[in-house]
């Protein structure tokens, strides 16, 4: 919804990934999943755990394991079908022009690596450069990340370092080649308040910088203001809402939507102070082996109304540059 088609950077269309294994029912992680994004624009999506998020990041990096299986749609980046994508041609997009920032990078970086040589093996798969220069690079990067004494920083080991300071390292590795689109999924989501912060902060003076693009996943609302431009919320495999991030926070249209801001810090906090019950989301994540054809968060829903039993709601736009997917406003 926003920008226009001159600037569009990457687009999910009609994405359906269902995961199976053994003889157990399958599971349709992603439904219809529909979304774009503009270059140097800050995306937010919004969800509980197992609402599909993160497998909407590894479908657009195709990174999914072997058990998943894309029933429909396409991941279009740059005007290619990276669904279709050879495998050498896929490599070279991969890491230089589209990146991630996993959740814990005490995983995703290797243990027995010096974390300065991991950045470094990324600039040489698409940066050639002597290795005098690419060690100066990653110096360099490490700095622009907020590490000091950047070269002891390169001789360690993921262990020896802080949480923080893993994840700073996992920034430089995502934005060593200047990307275009960076993938963060939950990139403060095991770090302290302050830590989360400065990491926040230091994603958007990247934005700035640099005119990155991101698509920041989060099951926070709080990430996102001053940072995203646009949120979408995913329940259940499917983006029921889309709106400005300003708009999402004054008036969310989705009932979910309307839960997960209640939830959020500012609001419990308020709670708290008040004396008065702690907000919560009724009932309990639908078990995506089991879906109907109607509204998935039906069970959970405190405005629910007969059509939501029988059938989808369709995506509507009751207010500018605001869509949502409910029987509250239409269809």
């Amino acid at each position: 919804m926003a920008g226009t088609l001159s600037d569009e950077l990457a687009q999910i269309i009609d994405l359906t990934i269902t995961y199976s294994s053994g003889s157990a029912p399958p599971v349709q992680a992603l439904d219809r999943a529909r979304l774009e994004i503009h270059r140097g624009e800050v995306v937010g999506l919004l969800g509980e755990s197992g609402s599909g998020k993160s497998t909407l990041a590894s479908a657009i990096l195709r990174l999914l394991p072997l058990n998943a299986q894309r029933a429909s749609g396409r991941v279009v980046f740059r005007g290619r079908d990276l669904l279709t994508l050879p495998e050498p041609e896929l490599r070279k997009v991969r890491g230089k022009e589209l990146c991630l920032i996993s959740q814990d990078p005490a995983l995703a970086l290797n243990p027995v690596i010096r974390v300065g040589d991991q950045i470094a093996e990324v600039i040489r798969a698409h940066m050639p450069m002597l290795s005098s220069d690419r060690k100066q690079r990653v110096e360099q990067l490490l700095q622009s990340v907020g590490l000091e004494q950047p070269e002891q920083i390169y001789s360690a080991y993921p262990h020896q370092l802080s949480g923080g300071q893993r994840q700073r390292v996992a920034i430089a590795q995502a934005i060593a080649c200047h990307p275009l689109l960076v993938i963060a999924d939950e990139p403060t989501s095991k770090l302290d308040a302050t830590t989360q912060a400065e990491i926040t902060s230091l994603l958007s003076e990247i934005r700035t910088q640099h005119g990155t693009a991101f698509l920041l996943i989060s099951h926070d609302p709080t990430i996102f203001p001053g940072f995203a431009d646009r949120i979408l919320v995913m329940y259940a495999g499917r983006i029921v809402e889309e709106g400005k991030t300003g708009d999402i926070f004054r008036r969310p249209l989705h009932p979910y939507t309307e839960a997960l801001i209640r939830l959020s810090e500012r609001h419990i906090l308020t709670a708290r102070s008040s004396r008065v019950r702690l907000p919560a989301v009724n009932g309990e994540a639908p078990d995506l082996t089991r879906t109907g054809a109607g509204c998935r968060f039906e069970p959970r829903c405190p405005e629910k109304m007969p059509a939501c039993l029988n059938r989808d709601p369709e995506a509507l736009m009751p207010e500018p540059s605001h869509r949502v997917s409910c029987f509250k406003y239409g269809n």
